[in-house]
């Protein structure tokens, strides 16, 4: 059932991202924009090791320039994700994982909190990246919520 239902928001977080990431490229990659957007990235990137008890990737949690054509990231770490959702059972959305921050504090969160994070986390900065899109001009936003998605 939450494999199911996780499944189910990491394809709309694949959707708005790409919605998100055509708009951007539509007004000449703005910086501000491409700056957020790599962050997003690199965070499901790191919060993925975390859930597989892995090293953290050699990625910064906030790079400077898309050193990746996004594209690929983006498709890669979708595909990731589903395959790691693939591999739990139910009973292991409440398990607690400990893991250690950039700044090396430790935590222990439960799986189902730190995969809510991640997809959350997705909506937050695509609302930032909107603002930004706004300022450089974009008049009309692509349709990210999540309420369009399950309607097509």
């Amino acid at each position: 059932m939450m494999k199911d239902y996780f499944t189910r928001l990491f394809q709309y977080d694949l959707h708005a991202n790409q919605l998100i990431l055509k708009a951007i490229r539509s007004t000449g990659n703005p910086q501000q924009s491409i700056l957020l957007f790599g962050h997003l990235l690199a965070a499901q990137q790191r919060w993925l090791a975390r859930c597989e008890y892995s090293t953290a990737p050699e990625v910064e949690i906030f790079p400077k320039a898309e050193t990746i054509p996004f594209e690929e990231v983006l498709a890669d770490n979708h595909n990731r994700w589903i395959t790691y959702l693939n591999t739990t059972d139910d009973d292991d959305f409440d398990k607690t994982i400990t893991y250690k921050t950039t700044a090396g504090v430790e935590f222990s969160d439960k799986l189902v909190d730190m995969i809510t994070q991640v997809t959350n986390h997705g909506t937050h900065h695509r609302a930032q990246i909107g603002q930004q899109l706004k300022l450089v001009g974009v008049e009309r936003l692509p349709a990210t919520d999540y309420i369009h998605f399950i309607r097509n």
